[in-house]
């Protein structure tokens, strides 16, 4: 029970840096979001938004979290 504790504190504060983040991001117009390749349709009646480019930049900087994590755990 203990790793699962420590487990969750680990998660617990990976996410709350990752909100400060965004936070941050907001505050100074980063264009998290808005970032060229993210493809943005609007039609007479629909309006469907796809953020490709922002998935794959987050998806990479979580992978490197994860995996300097995985580094430094051994």
């Amino acid at each position: 029970m203990v790793d699962l504790g420590k487990l969750l504190l680990i998660f617990g504060g990976i996410i709350l840096v990752i909100g400060a983040m965004l936070v941050l991001a907001g505050r100074f117009n980063l264009p998290l979001g808005h970032l060229p390749g993210d493809i943005a349709y609007r039609g007479k009646n629909t309006s469907v938004y796809f953020p490709i480019t922002t998935c794959i930049l987050i998806s990479v900087v979580l992978s490197l979290i994860f995996w300097l994590a995985g580094k430094f755990h051994r």
